[in-house]
């Protein structure tokens, strides 16, 4: 047999192993959609991981508060809307995007900016903007633009807008009284409060409409997308079917307070749960959409993107790899400054007295309806009542904290003059206070109306602003000052002959500058 006939080996077997490493680097590469995918889903799990508190913080206000149970069907509403896209999907080729890290580091600083400030919602935006900017940052700029709705629509997943429930309160107690009013139906209004022949009424927080108003707003941006395809009618629709939402509500406590008027009491707060529970929002819905409908432009095979331009107009892209990395790296820096950051602070006096004040004496008498402010987690709360020459009595109260932490802050939901769970006095309206305090009305069984004015003090700021005591709370907790707060409040319940706001003011008057308490209070000034 000659030389040429035999088989060569060699070469045949440097062509396998070539090809062996050829796909062995393929795969290294993480090339493709299935590579993307998997370092996509693999930077998720990592992030869900390091700030796994904050996700289950989020999943258990989505099962237990019913304002944000409609959260619980979002993530099912994103996979859908990908699928929706999934077949023009294919024709795109996933890359690395350096600008998706701008994203990424933007959710790092809004989380730790919460961490800080104790701010949940913060904290949650944080945790979606990282995931966000996760998709971007590893599927690139033509994906992102293919599916940029069902990425933003999971900044629907944040628990947000009960903010809005003092405004809304208002806002639906003033439209039952016109209504009430158009009705024939004689009626007064203190705040949230609403008194007819009938009964007393208050627009709680659960009648605010916040809940159907939030979502709505969910399923507003849902039919926006798929309905239109013109952004003039989608900047229409949104804010109309949000109006809708809160007239609606309006309506809603209008009708409650008229059925009782008919009828009974009783009568109607069982009406308002049948139409609140079950009826209300349905009827709502179908009206937004019966409104809605004849201005649909969509139809239902026309597609979501042009796959060709889109490709064609690709930005530069960047290799996985690092782009990968640069997301672990920013994810991990908010915990890291967190944990490391220095925990300054001081401790507490042994004992905290109430001042003595000038024309003012203490006095054992006994309020109407027992009033005392909740702070949970407050390292010390000291409270009395004065009496002046003219009989106007006054409460202070003071509270310390030695630092603030989750659970246990200054300002935030449930604390204050009205705050904790099954609470007997409740917010109303807003009163007078000086520029560096809050007034606020709150209403207890009666209805007895007292006023209150607060004062907060961190280091040097004594402030009556929410926002201003997380945004100093941020900052000492940030640059390791000293962590120590106090809450001043003042209060004197309205009776008659007797001017609440009037005894306050000569009480704040004789008492001089709250930082000077506060400073005596925390144990900085004899």
């Amino acid at each position: 047999m000659s030389e040429a006939a035999l088989p060569d080996t060699g070469r045949a077997s440097d062509e396998v192993e070539l090809g062996a490493a050829r796909t062995r680097l393929r795969l290294f590469m993480l090339s493709g959609w299935r590579g993307h995918l998997i370092v996509l889903g693999g930077l998720a799990a990592v992030i869900l991981t390091l700030f796994a508190g904050d996700a289950r913080d989020m999943v258990r206000i989505w099962w237990d508060s019913s304002t944000f149970q409609h959260c619980l069907i979002i993530p099912f509403v994103i996979g859908w809307l990908v699928h929706q896209r999934a077949g023009d999907l294919a024709k795109l080729q996933p890359e690395g995007w350096w600008p998706g890290l701008l994203l990424v580091g933007a959710g790092g600083v809004a989380w730790l900016l919460g961490q800080a400030a104790g701010v949940a919602l913060l904290r949650h935006a944080g945790l979606v903007a990282m995931l966000q900017g996760t998709v971007v940052a590893t599927l690139g700029w033509a994906v992102t633009r293919a599916i940029a709705f069902p990425i933003f629509y999971a900044c629907f997943l944040v628990p947000f807008g009960e903010e809005l429930v003092p405004m809304l309160q208002t806002v639906t107690a003033q439209m039952a009284m016109k209504l009430l009013a158009l009705a024939g139906v004689p009626a007064h209004m203190e705040g949230v409060f609403i008194t007819t022949p009938t009964g007393y009424f208050e627009v709680a927080e659960a009648c605010s409409g916040a809940k159907f108003l939030i979502a709505m707003a969910a399923y507003a941006a849902l039919v926006c997308n798929v309905c239109f395809r013109g952004w003039g009618r989608r900047a229409a629709f949104f804010p109309a079917a949000l109006a809708i939402s809160v007239l609606a509500n309006g309506v809603r406590a209008f009708a409650t307070i008229y059925v009782a008027h008919l009828t009974s009491v009783d009568a109607a707060v069982g009406f308002d749960h049948v139409v609140y529970g079950w009826v209300f929002f349905a009827i709502v819905i179908a009206a937004v959409m019966a409104a809605g409908w004849p201005f649909f432009d969509r139809k239902p095979g026309d597609p979501w993107f042009d796959a060709r331009a889109l490709q064609g107009a690709a930005r530069p892209a960047a290799r996985l790899a690092p782009v990968a990395l640069g997301v672990l790296a920013l994810a991990c820096a908010g915990p890291l400054w967190a944990a490391f950051a220095a925990q300054g602070g001081a401790p507490l006096p042994p004992e905290t007295r109430l001042p003595d004040v000038a024309g003012w004496q203490r006095t054992n008498a006994r309020p109407q309806v027992a009033w005392t402010p909740h702070f949970s987690g407050a390292d010390r709360m000291v409270q009395g009542r004065y009496r002046n020459a003219k009989g106007d009595l006054v409460d202070l109260v003071i509270v310390l904290f030695d630092r603030q932490e989750e659970g246990r802050e200054l300002v935030g939901f449930g604390q204050g003059a009205a705050g904790g769970d099954g609470a007997t006095w409740a917010w109303s309206a807003n009163a007078p206070a000086p520029a560096n305090g809050h007034g606020e009305q709150i209403t207890g069984p009666g209805p007895v109306i007292r006023h209150v004015v607060s004062f907060y003090a961190l280091g040097d700021v004594v402030t009556g602003s929410a926002s201003t005591v997380k945004l100093e709370t941020a900052k000492l907790r940030l640059t390791g000052g000293d962590q120590r707060a106090a809450a001043v409040l003042v209060s004197a319940q309205e009776s008659s002959g007797r001017d609440a706001d009037g005894a306050i003011a000569q009480f704040l008057n004789a008492l001089g500058p709250i930082d000077r308490l506060t400073s005596q209070s925390m144990g900085d000034a004899p």
